[in-house]
């Protein structure tokens, strides 16, 4: 075999790892730890659920109301830079550098539900 060809599949293979390990670590964000970090009453938080989480860090990675942006179910169609956004995201909103209300306005208002709570 062709030793570009198979560079080019492990490289392949391995983004494509890579890519499903992102993919995991953000559901694991979104459905286990941020809920708990919410749930735990340290933080003044706008939402609690998980799919509430995950609406809003994938409409601020897609920049809209992600389901214009990515067929659904969305976890499954995340490039390999979205998810690394979306767990980046993630892990900025449970240190507190990214601020979950702000984000939950944004993505309420690209709804037409603008319930802003200041």
């Amino acid at each position: 075999m062709n030793q570009t060809n198979d560079g080019a599949r492990l490289s392949l293979k391995s983004e494509t790892t890579d890519r499903r390990n992102l993919v995991d670590a953000y559901l694991q964000l979104t459905k286990e730890v941020l809920p708990s970090l919410a749930k735990s009453g340290g933080q003044d938080w706008p939402v609690r659920q998980d799919h509430c989480f995950q609406r809003i860090v994938l409409d601020t990675i897609c920049g809209g109301v992600w389901y214009a942006y990515l067929d659904r179910p969305a976890y499954k169609n995340l490039t390999h830079e979205q998810a690394q956004r979306a767990v980046d995201l993630c892990r900025e909103i449970a240190e507190g550098r990214a601020d979950l209300q702000q984000l939950n306005n944004q993505s309420l208002i690209w709804r037409g539900k603008s319930r802003v709570r200041t």
